[in-house]
């Protein structure tokens, strides 16, 4: 087989009860209430956007709709806008997960930053749509955050998948 450029070694697979627990630790981390503050990057769409590159028959559109829905209810937002976002987002990243694999995790940062810019500029629209008001330029800030944040978030994301199926004394790696 031959192997994608970017990942170096083959991985273990993921387990649904870390990939779970991802999730809803950036879902308790987005609902901490530090304001509205528009820079603010939006961890709980990078580790939705994250599993649907590396997972996206375990983690799909429907999983970010409803983590939108809860997103909607705690912002008190218009019912589905977060989910719109999310579920947009998640689609961009199950269509892109086999040719982002191919890359490292810098050049996978450069190519999820559409996603996120999309995914802002969809909640915004949205919000502005139906009168709310304008968030500001810092907004724009956000999703260079979430891009930034993409190469931790897959060194840690991928850490418990990187480690020997069945570690020995012997073996070096």
């Amino acid at each position: 087989m031959i192997m994608p450029r970017g990942s170096g070694h083959l991985l273990l697979p993921a387990q649904p009860l870390f990939i779970t627990a991802s999730i809803l630790v950036a879902l308790a981390l987005n609902l901490v209430p530090l304001g509205r503050i528009a820079w603010l990057p939006d961890l709980l769409a990078l580790v939705l956007a994250f599993w649907n590159v590396h997972q996206p028959r375990r983690v799909g559109v429907g999983a970010a709709f409803v983590c939108g829905l809860i997103m909607d209810v705690h912002h008190g937002a218009v019912l589905g806008q977060h989910a719109l976002a999310y579920t947009l987002l998640s689609y961009g990243a199950i269509a892109m997960h086999r040719r982002l694999l191919w890359f490292g995790a810098i050049e996978q940062a450069v190519h999820v930053l559409p996603l996120f810019v999309m995914m802002h500029a969809v909640a915004a629209g949205v919000r502005l749509l139906l009168g709310g008001m304008w968030p500001g330029w810092a907004l724009a800030f956000a999703p260079l955050i979430e891009a930034a944040l993409w190469p931790i978030a897959t060194a840690i994301l991928l850490a418990p998948q990187r480690r020997p199926p069945d570690p020995d004394a012997n073996r070096p790696i």
